[in-house]
């Protein structure tokens, strides 16, 4: 926490608030231009503040998601800054054609009118593009993972995990699972002085569920115990 303290650059105050300057009057200024170009083009009084909201607004959203490190797909990216070009060019043209119409160079023709009309809708569709392209998904981020594996050299490549099928286990019938049971209860008593094998070892050994580990276990407990020393009688010829 120290180390990042003290490598980050000091901010300095007379920077930040020439910047807070900057960008107060650029906003007020584009703000007004804006504005009085929506009323020139017929926007009513009280809705005309909406086109200078509308562009400066989805300037800053493309913007953001062009400079962000959450956006990841290239696509995205490319997307997001062409529309945060168009969205500032669009402003910058917005208010030279409303200074322009103010001292006389230029008339308010019916292509301006029909411009600054389709604002709203082509700013909607857009975000809502620029929403959808955003959304990280499977394919884009295995697309940046090929084009960085690819960029990269052999050295720097990073190793890639295949990934083994995994085998299921063979299915086992109940007697099968009752002696395999029995078996590793014999092995258990044989390396332990005699001490019956545990539910949670039947269950690890045997790779079964809790409750079938513990039936075993009580069918166990409930047969007789084999004598290790009991030898079984030879047969008289």
């Amino acid at each position: 926490m120290s180390s990042k303290a003290e490598t980050a650059a000091p901010r300095d105050a007379w920077v930040m608030a020439g910047m807070a300057t900057a960008a107060a009057s650029a906003a007020v200024a584009s703000f007004t231009g804006l504005r009085g170009l929506a009323l020139d083009t017929g926007w009513p009084p009280r809705l005309a503040w909406l086109l200078p909201v509308t562009i400066d607004a989805y300037a800053m959203t493309s913007a953001r998601v062009w400079l962000a490190g959450t956006t990841r797909a290239p696509h995205a990216r490319r997307f997001a800054r062409a529309n945060a070009i168009g969205a500032i060019t669009a402003s910058i043209a917005g208010n030279a054609t409303y200074h322009a119409a103010a001292v006389g160079l230029i008339a308010i023709s019916w292509p301006i009118v029909v411009l600054v009309g389709a604002v709203p809708a082509a700013v909607l569709g857009l975000t809502a593009h620029l929403h959808a392209v955003r959304s990280p998904d499977e394919h884009d981020d295995m697309a940046v993972r090929t084009s960085t594996a690819d960029q990269a050299g052999p050295r720097d490549r990073p190793a890639v995990r295949r990934r083994t099928a995994s085998r299921r286990p063979k299915t086992r019938s109940e007697d099968e699972l009752w002696q395999a049971a029995q078996d590793a209860d014999a092995r258990h008593r044989a390396e332990h002085d005699g001490r019956p094998i545990t539910r949670d070892a039947l269950r690890t050994t045997l790779r079964i569920a809790g409750p079938r580990a513990t039936d075993f276990r009580r069918r166990l407990a409930e047969a007789p115990t084999p004598d290790p020393d009991r030898k079984e009688a030879e047969p008289t010829p």
